[in-house]
């Protein structure tokens, strides 16, 4: 097995556990754990799908990739600017 197929491998169990545990209301959307599992594992499966020149793969994963970022910036936004949160 290669570290590429690996680091793929890690990508799939990140996304698999996060939305088990979201299922389980163990974590939320909001959760910044949650988003950052999906940005890891996003990213895990970018690498990957590089290495195979998957582009659909790697497009998906990497827009995937982003949709937690931006929802990363959204919660720290909000944290930042409510003190009754």
């Amino acid at each position: 097995m290669s570290i590429f197929e690996i680091i793929g491998w890690t990508g799939s169990a990140l996304f698999i556990i996060s939305y088990f545990l979201l299922s389980i209301n163990r974590l939320h959307a909001r959760s910044i754990l949650y988003q950052l599992m999906n940005v890891a594992g996003g990213l895990c499966l970018v690498v990957c799908a590089y290495d195979t020149q998957d582009r659909p793969n790697l497009f998906t994963n990497l827009v995937w990739m982003f949709i937690g970022v931006y929802a990363l910036i959204k919660i720290q936004k909000r944290k930042g600017g409510s003190k009754g949160d």
